[in-house]
């Protein structure tokens, strides 16, 4: 019997559980997923003390806060700053990431010659993944934060329509507007989108957030975060059963 969960703060509204589940029996892999709410990342220590587990999906606000307690960290892990996935191998916890893969293979239908900067709202792990894979593809990036503390990083009370003509994507890596306050929305001027823009929510519940409904309203081609976390909970899957 392999044992697997997810850390994270709140977990009520989690995909995880069941989308794993249903993974081990359609695969006849005796195997148990559990949600783990750990009110600080120090409870990940009393964690791995139990023993018995067999790997970790990671979520908010843990992703970049885990890496202390790790023995190792993949190369793409560490570049990016932030491990969604955890293996117990040989008595060591080594972190990757799988949700640069995951966004990457989101995006691979959308994503146009057009669009040569991204804007990506929230500094939190999923934003250093999706940095990574815009980077890697030749986009320049800025973030925006409620509170700037890099060159490339802005407020929200910065943004304008000049600023919005210039880049044509726009990924929101913010819970604001997730299951149950789905009236909620990032601060951004919708009224300048265009028919020009990809706007990108992360956010899978709602399956059309308000960022992504006010998006639409203004002709933007749109995309939630169902087929990233699709794709990011499969490579996990892959790289806990050794057949990646």
């Amino acid at each position: 019997m392999k044992n697997y969960g997810l850390i994270g703060k709140s977990l009520s509204h989690s995909f995880s559980k069941q989308f794993f589940e249903e993974k081990f029996r359609k695969e006849n892999i005796l195997a148990t997923y559990s949600n783990f709410e750990l009110e600080s990342i120090d409870e990940v220590k009393d964690l791995f003390d139990k023993g018995g587990l067999d790997g970790l999906n990671v979520t908010v606000p843990y992703k970049e806060a885990i890496l202390p307690y790790l023995d190792q960290i993949s190369d793409e892990a560490k570049e990016i700053g932030a491990v969604n996935t955890v293996v117990f191998e040989n008595g060591k916890t080594i972190g990757y990431n799988t949700d640069a893969h995951g966004f990457h293979q989101s995006i691979k239908p959308f994503l146009m010659n057009t669009h040569h900067r991204a804007m990506i709202l929230g500094t939190g792990g999923a934003s250093k993944a999706v940095a990574y894979v815009l980077q890697k593809i030749g986009l320049d990036v800025i973030y925006i934060s409620r509170n700037p503390t890099k060159e490339e990083h802005f407020e929200y009370k910065e943004i304008n329509s000049f600023m919005l003509q210039a880049f044509g994507l726009i990924v929101n890596t913010t819970p604001v507007g997730t299951f149950p306050n789905v009236t909620d929305m990032p601060d951004l001027p919708t009224a300048f989108l265009s028919d020009r823009h990809l706007v990108i929510d992360l956010i899978y519940n709602p399956e059309k957030s308000e960022l992504l409904t006010q998006a639409e309203k203004k002709g933007a081609v749109i995309l939630n975060g169902s087929t990233m976390l699709k794709e990011q909970a499969l490579m996990a899957y892959k790289i806990w059963t050794g057949t990646i």
